[in-house]
């Protein structure tokens, strides 16, 4: 039996699911973070698989960890995290802690590399033009926005004025609109004429951002790219390449009023259009972000260590994985009063 959970069922649906979890009936739950919640009770849980582990926090892998449920008296679930693009703590717990790392390096068969453009919204009319030359060929469009409806506290270009702008910049094609705010049954429209070839350009919020699978669609435009995080700009980016023929990704930038991005914005963009390579990505976002807390709930920022670098001290940490093991074999009571001054009882986010 495969049960399934998510916050949008019925109350009697999810009672049933509910049930079916909490009695063991249930040998599989696929779910949203819906799986997470309280009153989610597994019987015997032995494994949990993360997907897209960059969309969940610490305290959320955590709680799923913990839900070890009446059946088992000792030991807790496996855990397997799986991303396309790993956040920085993460990243950097794969070189300090006790993580096993499997990299799937290669694409897919019959998958193309995409070329990633840097762009200045200076330059808008001929992206649009662009649009216009690959529609003609056939091909599909997607359009980001970070924004759905205009926001006073941020100047950005939102997906319902884009929208307009790109229904009367390109007469005779269609163009569509998603986001999440719309109701489902006008979101699933929107989607089946997009995957149906019928729509030629999707403009669209991030929610597009996993779960969308259209091998026609070849060019991907990203607008406000500088405010968006790199793993949602590579998620992003994943939406085309999914077919034989060649993509491309086209970052729309707008600069401050200075007239220069900042420091960060720039490097991310520049990362984004030097690599295609997921680890890669996060091994920069790691290098600009920060490696967070490992004793904590901060997924980036400034480091636990003082003095150690990931970049320069890779010979010591090798030395020190491979003291770790002899050090509790031959002195326990040593390893453990290591451990209490280092960890301090907050050895639980070492398994998130």
């Amino acid at each position: 039996r495969v049960a399934w959970l998510t916050g949008s069922q019925k109350k009697k649906q999810r009672g049933e699911m509910l049930a079916l979890i909490a009695s063991g009936e249930a040998a599989l739950v696929v779910g949203t973070h819906a799986v997470i919640q309280d009153q989610v009770v597994f019987q015997n849980l032995a494994l949990a698989i993360i997907d897209e582990q960059h969309r969940f926090g610490v305290a959320q892998r955590l709680a799923l960890r913990s839900k070890m449920g009446s059946g088992m008296t000792e030991g807790e679930p496996h855990l397997l995290m799986m991303t396309a693009t790993p956040i920085p703590r993460t990243l950097a717990m794969s070189y300090y802690a006790d993580l096993d790392v499997s990299t799937i390096d290669e694409l897919p068969p019959g998958r193309t590399p995409i070329v990633t453009k840097v762009v200045a919204d200076s330059r808008r009319a001929e992206v649009v033009e662009r649009i216009r030359s690959q529609v003609a060929q056939g091909r599909q469009v997607y359009w980001v926005c970070p924004l759905i409806e205009e926001s006073e506290a941020l100047d950005l270009s939102n997906a319902t004025a884009t929208h307009a702008e790109l229904s009367q910049s390109l007469p005779g094609v269609l163009v569509g609109l998603l986001h999440s705010r719309m109701p489902v049954a006008e979101k699933k429209a929107v989607m089946s004429l997009f995957t149906g070839g019928e729509m030629g350009v999707l403009v669209s919020t991030t929610v597009i951002e996993v779960g969308v699978d259209v091998p026609n669609a070849s060019l991907m435009v990203i607008e406000h790219a500088e405010r968006f995080g790199l793993s949602q700009l590579h998620q992003l980016r994943g939406r085309v390449g999914r077919g034989a023929a060649a993509s491309a990704c086209v970052l729309l930038y707008t600069p401050p009023d200075s007239g220069r991005l900042g420091e960060t914005a720039r490097e991310r963009l520049k990362a984004m259009a030097e690599t295609n390579d997921g680890f890669e990505i996060a091994r920069r976002d790691l290098e600009i972000r920060g490696p967070g807390e490992f004793l904590g709930a901060r997924q980036s920022g400034a480091p636990l260590l003082r003095f150690a670098d990931l970049a320069t001290d890779t010979h010591l940490l090798e030395w020190a994985r491979a003291a770790a093991p002899v050090m509790l074999a031959e002195h326990p009571q040593q390893a453990e009063k290591h451990i209490a001054r280092w960890l301090g009882g907050r050895a639980e986010f070492l398994k998130a």
